[in-house]
């Protein structure tokens, strides 16, 4: 069954309109996949209402800790971020063969006052399935959603990372930004 556009977090056409030449050619796709169908049977989207079935948790459970979250807190939670209009743009890939969400990442979108009540992008929650890492869709999900803050207008965006990760985000253009490098953090849980 098709998803109604109604059940995206945010808008298709975001991605869609995106100007991806960039993205393709920082990437090596496989013959006839695009950034939105980037192999066989592989779909980058929005996040979908749906998504708990197709293992949206799951995934993100192989990046952190995820808890206990039912069905029910998961729409509950997809309502409240989608009724932040222009903040929350979480993009998933699906394995449409498996009907299985195999990847996903977001970014966050602040409003500021500082910069001219410019906007600020973070990227968080970049992750790929074991099963489907190496053919360079997290690479994709970064870049596609750094292109999107460009496009979005923010003034910039930064994410956190494991010091394991700094070469993969450096690989694709990030870097510590000198003299403002610390992350410093009080942990609730």
């Amino acid at each position: 069954m098709a998803e109604k556009s109604s059940d995206y977090l945010f808008d298709v056409s975001v991605l869609t309109s995106l100007d991806t030449t960039e993205i393709e050619r920082d990437l090596t796709l496989p013959s006839g996949a695009t950034v939105l169908a980037p192999g066989a049977g592989l779909v980058l989207r929005p996040l979908s209402l749906s998504d708990y079935s197709k293992g949206y948790t799951d995934v993100l459970s192989q990046l952190t800790s995820v808890g206990d979250i039912t069905e029910e807190s998961f729409q509950e939670t997809f309502k409240k971020m989608k009724s932040c209009e222009n903040t929350y743009y979480i993009t998933v890939i699906e394995d449409t063969n498996t009907g299985k969400v195999i990847g996903s990442g977001t970014l966050l979108v602040e409003q500021k006052i500082i910069h001219s009540c410019a906007l600020r992008g973070r990227l968080e929650d970049i992750v790929v399935s074991d099963t489907y890492r190496g053919k360079q869709l997290g690479k994709l999900l970064v870049l596609l959603l750094t292109q999107l803050s460009k496009m979005l207008n923010c003034y910039k965006v930064s994410l956190d990372c494991k010091d394991h990760n700094r070469p993969f985000y450096e690989g694709v253009g990030y870097k510590r930004d000198e003299g403002n490098s610390n992350f410093m953090v009080i942990r609730y849980r």
